[in-house]
């Protein structure tokens, strides 16, 4: 199966499900690897005038290292299916074994960026803004005690939509 790409104002996908519900596999590319996480946290809409996505990702994870060094990401959306794939993808490190070659997915890519041929929507971003959590933003203070009890704060990056592919 091949993709078609679509403006963001067509895509008819829930971001609550697709992001809450589904989950996405969040990769990026570091000196020829790549390294994906699942990521159930993000959301989509407009921010400086431009199709945006957000994500968050916390200090600790492999993948991390990977988006700091790299000009774009994608986002990719496999479905029910995949529901196993993605508690491993969650679970396991990059560090600790090659996640991709034990999950038997697809790396395709357009142009730099990685994605999974399995994926039913796929969202390329580049990325604009990067900030860590910090403790005196929380204006709920209750949310910085239940999330993070080790200050293992995350750090939230803006993307800029530049393209999505959906499954034709």
């Amino acid at each position: 199966m091949s993709f078609q790409e679509i403006k963001p104002e067509e895509l008819t996908k829930n971001p609550f499900q697709m992001i809450g519900k589904e989950w996405l596999l969040v990769a990026a590319e570091k000196e020829g690897k790549i390294n994906a996480m699942t990521a159930s946290w993000g959301g989509v809409g407009v921010m400086w005038g431009k199709n945006a996505a957000f994500l968050v990702i916390r200090p600790q994870r492999y993948t991390k290292e990977f988006i700091d060094v790299s000009e774009t990401v994608s986002l990719s959306v496999l479905g029910e299916a995949y529901r196993k794939t993605l508690g491993y993808f969650g679970s396991v490190s990059g560090r600790e074994e090659d996640k991709i070659k034990k999950s038997g997915l697809t790396v395709a890519h357009d142009d730099k960026t990685p994605y999974f041929a399995e994926a039913d929507t796929v969202i390329i971003g580049r990325k604009l803004y990067a900030q860590e959590y910090r403790p005196e933003c929380f204006i709920d203070t209750a949310l910085d005690e239940k999330w993070y009890p080790d200050k293992d704060y995350h750090t939230m990056y803006i993307l800029e939509i530049e393209k999505i592919l959906i499954k034709e």
